[in-house]
Formats: structure tokens, sequence, C-alpha cells
């Protein structure tokens, strides 16, 4: 029987965490596949990685130093690559030093992956910080199948071409043997960047692959959590006013300044609504040692500080911006007891909050999702009210649409996304992947490599200036 190895920065190790649903579909399909799960250890060092077991599965927790670890992660990853894929190519910081320890972490995981795989085995490599990672194992003779999902979006070709060293970088995809993404347009986009470079894709199959969740457990959750005491306050505290939610990590990419814009704009509009609905914004902050997200964490305690300081009133604060985590099954009850939800980031894969909050409603009297057309999500659930993130004034037009909506619709509406998310779940997604990924059976032979970027890793020895 083969075994089945996942790959990603990190690793939800048992117990450590609440796990989310994308955790416990990896850890489901891990067990039954006697898989080993790679990632990094969360420690800085240059040692042996190390093996521990839990829950059936065996966790390989790779160290990776320091200097490296900052310009994988800290440094290209997140100051290249993330606002590339996601359109913001005036955000990008490209630091050649900083690509070669990328490529450097990246050999780190081939070499730790080449003394533990074997005869049938495959590969599962999750995001867009193990982008060359095939192409690294394919030089060392490995021809396993592997497969790559990216989780966020992928840009068109000429987005990509962006990036000094495009590349070589984008080209090392073609040594997977399935590439998946999250909508047909990613694909599309992937597809025509191969061949706009004349990229030889060989026998690599390029396919969409939406990633779902486990809406029946998100709606246990968010029934069970009316008994919780932080739903609980919640509820008391807006007596009789109304709940507009929204919830995001702390990015660039959420959208969040033009919602609070927009949520201002929606109450000088109506002004019969002041005092009467309350927008909760759950932002935990992320990166914050990039520039970029402190600037951006800055701006939004401006605007938030702006809006309240012009509209509260001494019983009533119009927004109320929170900088916590919470546990899932919290942020569940959170939903449903919000009359609408505002997803609007400028470019998402999926956002799987938004299908969270229409699984948490109550089908007897759901809310309202308004959802931005440029996250995947908009692929799937086309009933909510879909709006451009950049256009104040259409978001604020959806949430007096959202206000005024009447029942017969919002159950209407919400029957059609549920059905939708029972069709494409979390556990479907695993399979379908896997089940593309194993279609091929048997070992893929190694292929000869094309421009491959580990080479320069070689630089890291030759006085790189960091």
């Amino acid at each position: 029987m083969s075994r089945l190895f996942v790959v990603s920065n990190r690793v939800a190790l048992p117990g450590a965490v609440q796990a989310g649903g994308l955790a416990v579909a990896l850890h489901g399909v891990l067990k039954e596949r006697r898989g080993v799960w790679f990632g990094w250890s969360g420690e800085f060092g240059d040692g042996p990685s190390r093996v521990q077991i839990g829950d059936g599965i065996r966790f390989c927790l790779i160290d990776v130093p320091e200097d490296e670890f900052e310009g994988y992660y800290h440094g290209f990853a997140n100051r290249a690559l993330w606002p590339l894929l996601h359109y913001r190519v005036d955000l990008i910081h490209f630091d050649r030093s900083e690509y070669t320890r990328y490529l450097a972490v990246n050999e780190r995981f081939a070499d730790a992956l080449s003394r533990e795989l074997r005869g049938n085995d495959e590969v599962w490599v999750h995001d867009y910080h193990f982008i060359p990672l095939a192409s690294a194992l394919r030089a060392r003779g490995l021809g396993q199948r592997i497969g790559f999902f990216l989780h966020i979006p992928l840009p068109s070709w000429d987005v990509l071409c962006m990036l000094p060293d495009h590349r070589e970088l984008f080209s090392a995809l073609a040594h997977y043997d399935v590439v998946g993404v999250q909508t047909q347009a990613d694909a599309d986009n992937l597809q025509r960047y191969f061949d706009a470079m004349g990229v030889d894709a060989g026998t690599c199959t390029i396919e969409a692959f939406p990633i779902g969740i486990d809406a029946a457990q998100v709606a246990r959750d968010a029934v069970s959590a009316a008994g919780c005491e932080a739903v609980a306050a919640l509820r008391r505290s807006l007596e009789d006013r109304r709940l507009a939610i929204g919830v995001d990590r702390l990015d660039y990419s959420k959208g969040l300044p033009e919602r609070f814009q927009a949520f201002s704009s929606y109450l000088d509009a109506h002004p019969d609504d002041i005092g009467r609905l309350t927008y909760l914004q759950i932002a935990p902050p992320s990166r914050g040692d990039v520039p970029e997200y402190r600037d951006l964490r800055e701006q939004l305690e401006r605007f938030a500080g702006h809006i309240n300081g012009r509209l509260a009133r001494p019983d009533w604060t119009p927004i109320r911006y929170v900088n916590h985590c919470y546990p899932h099954d919290v942020l569940a009850g959170f939903y449903r007891a919000a009359d609408l939800a505002l997803v609007t980031p400028l470019r998402d894969g999926m956002n799987l909050v938004a299908k969270e909050y229409v699984a948490a409603q109550d089908p007897r009297d759901p809310g309202v999702l308004i959802l931005s057309r440029f996250a995947g999500a908009a692929h799937q659930l086309g009933d909510a009210l879909l709006v451009n993130p950049h256009d104040i004034d259409e978001m604020a037009d959806a949430i007096a649409r959202a206000r005024g909506m009447p029942r017969a619709e919002r159950q209407a509406r919400w029957s059609a996304m549920h059905d939708t998310l029972q069709q494409s779940s979390i556990g479907a997604w695993a399979d379908g992947f896997l089940a593309r990924l194993e279609a091929g059976a048997g070992p893929m032979p190694a292929s000869v490599p094309r421009d491959l970027p580990h080479m320069a890793v070689r630089a890291l020895g030759e006085g790189v200036a960091s």
C-alpha cells in the first residue's frame, strides 16, 4: 500500500490548537493512508528532521536556520509571491538573496523527503511556499507522483511575468503530476502562462479543485455555541440591534479599508440605522514583522477611530474592531448571530469564511452574505449579493439591500447556497484531488530537469549579500 506524504509550511499537530476544516481533512486522509506530514518545526537550526507520532500520523518536523527562514518566509514568500499572486504588484519587494533562501528551504525539504520516499508513495504539496519542490525532487531522481495545491489565487500570465526570475520559478510547476487550483480561471491562467512562456508541461495536469468545508459540523457548532459565554455576551451587548460581521486575517488582500468606508457610507445614506446596526470586524494580526502589515493595522485603527468618533452615541458604537483570535466553534456562534456578513476581499483564492457563514445560519431566518466577485467562493455562491470590493457605493447599496431583504428571499438564497456546500465538502475536495493524483497508477519516470531553480542555491555558498 502506498503512503501519502503531505508537505506544508506548518503542520497541525494533534491537540496543539483547535483544528480547522483543512487540518481535519488532511488528518483524515493521512490516517487512512499511513501518512507522513512534513513541515517546519517552528524552531531555528540546522539539525536533522525530528519525528513525532500522533493520532496515527507520522510528523516530520524540519528545523530551518533563522537567516534562511527570514528570506524564505518573511522575505520572498510573503513580500514577493503573496502580493504578486493577489494582484498587488505595487507591493512586491524582490530581493535576490531572499529568493535564493526560498530555494534553499525547498532544497532542505527535498533532502528530507528523499530520505523517506520509496516505491509508490505519493506526495501532496501545499501552497506557494513550495512551488519548486517537485523540480528539486525530480533532480534527485525521484519518480513518485507529486501533486501541488495552491490555496491562493493564480493571476493572469502577464501579471506573473512581473516577478523577476518568474520563468525559472513558475516553470517548476510543470514537474508536478497534478497542479490543483481553486477556480477554472486560475487553471486557465497557469495554462496560458505555460503557453506564453513555451514551458513544456509534459504530463502535468492543471485542474480546479474548489476547497469546501464540513457544513454539517459548522452548523452543529453554531447551534451548540448558543450556550457559549462569548456568544451569549455578544447577543446581550447587542440588545435589540442588528449585527453585521466580518472575519478576516489582517491582510491587505481582504479589502478592509474599503469595507470600513462602505459601512460608513451606508450609515451616512441611511441615518435611521444609526444606533440600530453594529458592525463587528474580527481581524487577528498576521505577519507583524512585514512593514505593509504594520501600515495596514495603523490605517484600520485610524479609520475605525474616525468613523466611531463621528457617528457613535453614548450607548452605541458603529464599528467594533477586534484584533483577537477565536475558536472555530465560537466564530460559528458569532456567524449565526449576525444578520449579514461582509466578505469582500480584493482577491481571494476561495474564502472559507463565506461558506462557514452560510453553513452557520438558522434556516428559518438566515442572514445575508455580501461577497466579493473576486473571491473564489463567488464562483460557487452566486446567490450571495455579489459586489465589486473596489466600489464603495456598490457595497453600501448591498448593505441596504441586505437590511431590507424579505425573509422568503433570504431563505431561497440560503437554500441554494447551502445545497452547494453539501455537494462540495472538504472531504470531497481531498478525495477528488487524490483520486486525480492517483489516476496514473505507479511511479512516473523521473524527468530531465528543465531550468531547475534549485541550481541557484549554489549562490548561498558564494557570498550572496543579504
